[in-house]
């Protein structure tokens, strides 16, 4: 008989379209309650804390408001009165812009003997922090008419990444490729994975240059957009007073560009952990040398078996008990209030996350087909919701919210606590093998390829902040050069790969890829403390997934037992990857 999966009850958040639409039309009304005080700002402590508040009512009642539509319109994309009240609220949104784009100008005005005396007010207490925290960027707010310039050429200045989302996710065709089994397939970004992870190389290989023979065709076009975007970017920086882009970029975290200098030159220093996987995938596939279509092929058949979800349910529990009782019994409310929406079903939006509010579940949808790799999705995004769960509750609103910063390592962290206990409750060396294999990809991919993305992200912005264009050739060149430092001797790349800057989106979004890098080493460094069964490093954990943004994030994780103000964090997860890359060649005998 088929499994019936579980689906989310977005009931808990609206009862009904009513409820919903009486409280998106107070919308307008709390933004505009919030927009009264513009003017009023210095009157006094009060005054402002006034503000504050109006300022979180408004964006507490919207936030959950766009979750509930966001959620309806995921369950069918293909229903046009869902997704309409998804736009219209983008819309809403967008024309109420200007009633709040007053309010950092303004702030910033406020005479700093008399901000002194605000900051020490008994009014602003709770508020202290989040008033630091403007102050730190007074030095880069500009005046509110310079303001008002930046925000109405914010859509001019975001044309370049708009375009080359339009000219790769719409315009960009790549044909049809046959699969192992003889069937056509419409390659995709979608499928182009899935085909890189085919058993037949003639399909890799002939995946790989299609694809990248249609980028080489408009290389000129993407080196543009991207010449566009990184020029965005260092303009910003400048005209904000910032010393250089990765400055501006680290400044809403408080991190310093320590922190991203030291992961490359961490990961420079450790490729040697990563060379001997390289080197074992070629001996496994008895090439010469590998190609980089040959890196993401599974080298060992999956494990055996399909996994229903009530196994994986129970395998994620058994894996996560290192967590405590409190934490189970939290994460037994995933299930049975009915957080999960776990089908896969024509319509629904692909892929996986994890998404709510301060007043709503934090729903999980999924895509489970029972596999392995959707039994690790099912632990990630539980990680991502546990760690809401426990932000909401023991913060107040203001400070409920995680930074991106943190956001990968809880759910990494589960990952990583379900690969070791698979590994300890694995039975043979074949299914040892595939589990060390599945985790070493996870690391790769997750550490050494998006270290070598910021790498690649760092030199574009110093280019631009020297005044040197970027052009196609020097682009491809210069990718090509990085990704054969990253991999070593035991690959021979097609010159094709040096076009993969030109696919991938991240580039777009100013710093952002060594947040995973640092994530999956912090996850590392964690899952083995609560491993220890250390209890008070375990209660540190628990407080980290509470922290909300409560502390600066670099705080967050120190108190967590990760200091990633130092290269150590990442030095370790490198050397367990070396020694994962060891137990792999003792279970196949190599």
């Amino acid at each position: 008989m088929k499994e019936v999966l579980p689906t989310w009850d977005l009931a808990a958040l609206y009862g009904d379209l009513a409820a919903w639409e009486r409280d998106a039309a107070q919308i307008r009304p709390l933004t505009e309650k919030f927009a009264a005080y513009r003017g009023r700002l210095a009157e006094s402590p009060a005054v402002l804390r006034e503000a504050i508040e109006a300022q979180d009512a408004a964006s507490r009642l919207t936030a959950k408001v766009y979750t509930y539509a966001h959620l309806l319109s995921d369950e069918d994309t293909s229903n046009n009165p869902n997704r309409a009240r998804v736009d219209k609220l983008d819309a809403l949104l967008a024309s109420l812009s200007e009633l709040e784009a007053w309010f950092e100008p303004e702030f910033m005005r406020i005479p700093e003997d008399k901000m002194k005396a605000f900051l020490d007010s008994p009014e602003l207490a709770f508020y202290r922090r989040s008033i630091e925290e403007l102050l730190r960027d007074k030095p880069h707010t500009l005046s509110e008419p310079e303001e008002r310039i930046l925000g109405t050429l914010s859509d001019v200045l975001g044309s370049s990444a708009n375009t080359f989302e339009l000219l790769n996710d719409a315009d960009l065709s790549f044909g049809s490729v046959r699969d192992g089994g003889g069937k056509l397939v419409k390659l995709t970004h979608g499928s182009y994975r899935r085909l890189m992870e085919d058993a037949d190389r003639k399909v890799r290989r002939t995946a790989f240059k299609k694809l990248y023979r249609r980028y080489k065709e408009f290389r000129n076009t993407f080196a543009s957009t991207l010449d566009g975007e990184i020029k965005n970017h260092a303009a910003s920086a400048k005209i904000r007073k910032y010393p250089s882009c990765l400055a501006a970029a680290l400044s809403d975290d408080n991190v310093p560009e320590q922190v991203y200098t030291n992961l490359i030159d961490t990961v420079h220093a450790k490729l040697d952990r990563f060379y001997p996987y390289m080197e074992l995938r070629r001996k496994m596939m008895a090439l010469e040398k590998l190609d980089m279509y040959d890196i993401y092929n599974p080298l060992l058949p999956a494990a055996s078996g399909r996994y229903p979800f009530a196994r994986a349910e129970e395998l994620v529990k058994a894996a996560l008990a290192p967590l405590g009782e409190e934490y189970l019994r939290d994460l037994d409310r995933a299930f049975k209030e009915r957080w999960i929406d776990a089908p896969e079903r024509r319509g629904k939006r692909s892929g996986a996350y994890s998404s709510g509010c301060f007043d709503s579940y934090p729903y999980l949808l999924l895509n489970y087909n029972s596999t392995l790799d959707d039994v690790f999705t099912l632990a990630h995004e539980l990680g991502h919701s546990m760690h809401s769960f426990y932000s909401h509750r023991a913060q107040q609103y203001h400070y409920a919210g995680y930074r991106i910063f943190v956001a990968e390592v809880a759910s990494t962290t589960n990952e990583i606590l379900l690969s070791e206990y698979l590994l300890r409750q694995a039975e043979t060396k074949e299914q040892r093998a595939y589990l060390y294999g599945h985790l070493l990809d996870e690391i790769r991919g997750t550490i050494y390829r998006q270290t070598m993305f910021a790498e690649f992200e760092l030199a574009l912005h110093r280019k631009a902040e020297a005044g040197v264009p970027l052009s196609a050739d020097e682009l491809t060149a210069d990718y090509y050069a990085l990704n054969k430092l990253y991999y070593g001797d035991a690959v021979e790349a097609d010159p094709l790969i040096g076009l993969e800057w030109a696919r991938i989106p991240h580039f777009y979004y100013d710093f952002y890829v060594y947040k995973y890098a640092t994530g999956m080493s912090a996850a590392l460094v964690l899952a083995g403390n609560l491993l220890s069964g250390d209890p008070a490093k375990r209660e540190a954990y628990l407080d980290f997934l509470r922290a909300g943004d409560s502390k600066d994030v670099l705080d967050i994780m120190k108190d967590a037992g990760v200091d990633l103000s130092t290269p150590a964090p990442v030095a370790a997860a490198l050397d367990y990857f070396g020694e994962t890359v060891k137990k792999l060649e003792r279970e196949l005998g190599l």
